[in-house]
């Protein structure tokens, strides 16, 4: 270990083991792929950021507004919130009932379970209900989990990320383009 790191209390190393591995299994899921927000063709239009603020389903609905949103979570340390809603619309879509409980515990021990890496942050009521409900497995088995944690986003993240620097940039960066279109 770095002498420089061997000073820092275990609490923070913890810390930074964790946030580590919280990143580097976001980042290395295809599906999540940040580079749509990255400076370049794919940049979304003043137009359609605009949209975003219309309504949080809008948000999701956009493919760059999702991308956008998720690049915010992760630098606020919570996308697992987003990682979650996802993984119960995939479950939900699951085709064969005889794959349900096994994808049902991969997704309880990665977002719900007491020592889940990406654990989401749920009542215990809503959490015990979904422990219980993985007795036996069913395409809802999940609902009540998911819901909370779509509201936490909807009343919390995403008025945080129409008030960020991110999203206002996105907007700026189309009324400089337009003045410039105008001058030309």
């Amino acid at each position: 270990m770095c002498k420089g790191l061997a000073s820092l209390p275990n609490s923070c190393l913890e810390r930074a083991k964790e946030l580590r591995a919280r990143l580097g299994s976001f980042l290395q899921r295809p599906d999540w792929c940040l580079s749509c927000c990255k400076i370049g063709k794919n940049k979304p239009k003043p137009e359609e950021c605009l949209r975003w603020k219309e309504s949080f389903e809008k948000l999701l609905a956009s493919k760059h507004g999702l991308c956008a949103f998720t690049a915010f979570l992760v630098s606020e340390f919570s996308e697992e919130n987003i990682a979650f809603y996802f993984a119960c619309e995939d479950y939900r879509a699951s085709k064969s009932l005889a794959n349900l409980p096994a994808k049902a515990k991969k997704v309880y021990d990665e977002f719900i379970g007491s020592d889940a890496p990406r654990e989401v942050n749920i009542d215990h009521e809503t959490r015990d209900i979904t422990k219980a409900n993985m007795a036996v497995p069913s395409l809802s088995c999940f609902d009540l989990a998911q819901h909370k944690v779509y509201l936490l986003m909807a009343k919390d993240c995403y008025p945080r990320f129409l008030r960020s620097t991110v999203y206002r940039d996105l907007i700026c960066r189309g009324d400089t383009k337009t003045k410039q279109e105008k001058e030309a």
